[in-house]
């Protein structure tokens, strides 16, 4: 990859601070923007800006003297985040992409890479446990389920018509449940891998082996490894490929299993204990056949290889805060 200048929006972010690494790593110059420093390390960024996106001037800022833009910013979260919140999500995504987008083409950005998500795909389409694996052109006729998903096709929308009337390339990417080390693993926002894994690490580390699934745990998902996600998302924006893209494993597997394999690595026995809560469509699966088309090439990371980095991650996290708050009783 050549060497340029990028700006990485949502550079605090999980996805956001894994992909400053490796662009660093690579010898680019990076700034990172966001409204807040990476939780989890220092950031690799050659300068981190801390701007509130939802603001023009700001995003005007951020996209000043750079070759190309990865959009990361966004306010979200998991589904007990994005089931409560509709009018806020809506609200701040559409001013954070819509100003970032204009705020490129003004400033000469090449290169614009836009981060949707498999929230896009239709409600009715995921009525069932095991439904068949979505692919892009799956996407119409529209029925996200949340305003998540609503603003995310938008904006590919925006980006796509960017891209046809200005001298502004465009790349679209669909997340597929991405998970790992680093990220968000407790307050509300953190989605479902990092969730059991931290149940599952209390439940290890305090010998109470009971453990909260929402529903019947019969939900089915795929769930993609970040050091996959990144080598995508870089193919990706060097390729010639303007239109959406599906970016995730292809292997479904459902809650309940998800939390038998993180058990297993933790080596404990659990005790699941199904309970009400916000559970998001009954079943959703990548179909990967035009991401292998276009960019010869497939996530490689098993599901049980970045589960045990990813929980044994978050089980050192888990210990040093019940060391800390043991210390300050």
């Amino acid at each position: 990859m050549p060497k340029s200048k990028y700006l990485v929006t949502g550079a605090g972010g999980f996805i956001g601070h894994h992909l400053v690494k490796e662009l660093s790593r690579q010898g680019h110059w990076v700034r990172g923007v966001d409204i807040k420093y990476p939780e989890f390390g220092e950031t690799d960024a050659n300068e981190f800006l801390l701007l509130d996106l939802r603001r023009w001037e700001n995003c005007l800022q951020a996209a000043e003297g750079v070759d190309q833009v990865f959009a990361l910013a966004a306010d979200m979260g998991g589904m007990g985040f994005i089931s409560h919140h509709h009018g806020q999500i809506l609200h701040n995504n559409l001013l954070i992409n819509t100003h970032t987008l204009e705020a490129a083409r003004l400033q000469g950005v090449r290169r614009y890479f836009y981060t949707s998500s498999a929230c896009v795909y239709p409600e009715y389409l995921q009525s069932e446990a095991y439904i068949k694996p979505l692919k892009e052109e799956d996407v119409y006729p529209a029925q996200p389920q949340d305003a998540y998903g609503w603003e995310k096709l938008i904006s590919e929308h925006l980006c796509r018509h960017y891209g046809e009337e200005y001298e502004i390339q465009t790349r679209i990417v669909r997340f597929h449940n991405i998970f790992g080390p680093l990220g968000t693993w407790d307050g509300g926002r953190e989605k479902v891998p990092a969730a059991l894994c931290r149940k599952i690490a209390y439940a290890k580390l305090t010998g109470k082996p009971d453990i909260e699934i929402w529903g019947d745990g019969e939900q089915t998902r795929s769930f993609c490894y970040i050091d996959d996600c990144i080598s995508g998302i870089l193919k990706l924006m060097q390729s010639d490929y303007s239109q959406p893209l599906n970016l995730g494993q292809d292997r479904m597997v459902t809650i309940n299993e998800l939390a038998d394999i993180i058990s297993e690595i933790a080596g404990l026995k659990i005790e699941k204990k199904h309970v009400p809560g916000p559970q998001g469509v009954r079943g959703r699966n990548s179909d990967n056949t035009l991401l292998k088309k276009v960019l010869n090439w497939e996530p490689q990371i098993s599901l049980e290889q970045g589960l045990e980095t990813t929980y044994r991650w978050i089980e050192s996290q888990v210990e040093a805060l019940i060391k800390a708050d043991g210390e300050s009783n």
